[in-house]
């Protein structure tokens, strides 16, 4: 069934507020000026690069991409097939971010580059729209925001996820989002009305209830309490919505204080579960986040170079421990959902509308993201 996505998207006042700035939000840019695409040449599909006043200290590249849909390779353990990226690199510039070695692909490196050079697909809902009308769709759940964030700020300025929630959801796929992005408010209109056709999945991913050191950690993300209010704005829509609350971090998040304060506001916040993990420490992510170490807490950096020296997960030890803190708390709270293991094990199944009776995004928090395949 076709309908008007426009006639549910009714922005949200103040709905973008925290540390990422809420006015370049509202809307596309009229004064971008054009850059010379020097940092890409070479890469097929670039259309141009952007730099503009709202958005300070960040390029945008804008590429027209052949594909919308990503394959997970069947190796994987993601609880999923498919998943959708319309943009590469992330301006919530969160120290710690899994996906920051991705951006090597691109020959930019996994730092100030992936903070600051923002890959951006124009033309994802338009591709989208053509690959789930073809006839061997077999409309599987899509995940969004498994590698970068889809409510990332550049979304403000190009606006292409409603065109993806419309995709999805006139092609009967159902569909996971996960993002910190208070953005996802302007859109949740669209996707409760995509909700009636599809089964439609919510996450918001809320790590630090800290606002100095989430300030450092997370400088471009909205903040915590705007992100919860966003919980909030879901949950009053019906939305099972789920709180990621990862990663923990030792001896900076991991508190019997922090955690239950975490908690009860995620709770007060609506939230129907919650799900957690240890900070893992890619290559890439790994050196970026000791850098941050260094520099705001050098009395750690000792403790974190041990913890991490021969793996990029915690180690057993402290899983098992943070394991046996946590989970009275989140029984306590009522926000156990039916994959809250840190690190599950899981299988794929079939995610159409039909057989969907798990959270995905519940199911994927936890695991090693798969590798992330070339762009073009």
């Amino acid at each position: 069934m076709r309908w008007n996505q426009q006639s549910t998207l009714t922005p949200t006042p103040g709905a973008q507020t925290g540390s990422a700035s809420a006015g370049a939000e509202a809307g596309p840019v009229e004064s971008a000026t054009t850059a010379p695409p020097a940092e890409l040449f070479g890469l097929k599909g670039l259309v141009r690069s952007v730099r503009t006043p709202e958005f300070a200290g960040v390029t945008f590249h804008e590429v027209l991409a052949k594909s919308a849909l990503n394959k997970v390779p069947a190796a994987s353990s993601m609880p999923f097939t498919w998943t959708i990226n319309p943009y590469r690199g992330c301006s919530h510039a969160c120290v710690y971010c899994f996906a920051r070695s991705t951006h090597r692909y691109l020959d930019f490196d996994s730092g100030q580059d992936f903070d600051r050079q923002v890959i951006v697909k124009v033309n994802t809902p338009e591709v989208l729209a053509a690959e789930v009308a073809k006839p061997k769709w077999a409309r599987e759940l899509v995940a969004l925001g498994t590698n970068t964030d889809p409510y990332q700020r550049a979304e403000g300025r190009y606006s292409l996820m409603p065109g993806i929630i419309t995709a999805l959801a006139e092609h009967g796929t159902p569909m996971s989002v996960l993002t910190k992005g208070t953005l996802l408010r302007r859109d949740l209109p669209l996707l409760a009305r995509a909700r009636e056709d599809v089964d439609v999945e919510i996450s918001m991913s809320i790590a630090v209830f800290d606002d100095t050191l989430q300030q450092t950690i997370e400088p471009g993300t909205p903040t915590t309490t705007a992100r919860l209010a966003t919980v909030r704005a879901a949950a009053n829509l019906g939305f099972n919505v789920t709180v990621f609350l990862m990663p923990v971090m030792p001896k900076l998040t991991d508190s019997m204080d922090h955690l239950d304060a975490a908690l009860s506001a995620i709770k007060e916040a609506g939230a129907s579960r919650v799900v957690y993990g240890a900070l893992h420490l890619r290559p890439g992510a790994r050196e970026w986040f000791f850098e941050w170490l260094e520099r705001e807490h050098p009395e750690l950096l000792p403790r974190y170079r041990r913890m991490y020296a021969k793996s990029s997960y915690a180690s057993k030890e402290y899983r098992a421990w943070l394991s046996r803190r946590i989970n009275p708390l989140i029984d306590a709270y009522d926000l156990r959902g039916s994959a809250d293991d840190d690190y599950p094990m899981t299988k794929r199944g079939d995610r159409t509308r039909s057989g969907a009776a798990t959270s995905t995004a519940a199911q994927a928090a936890s695991l090693t993201p798969p590798p992330q395949e070339a762009l073009f």
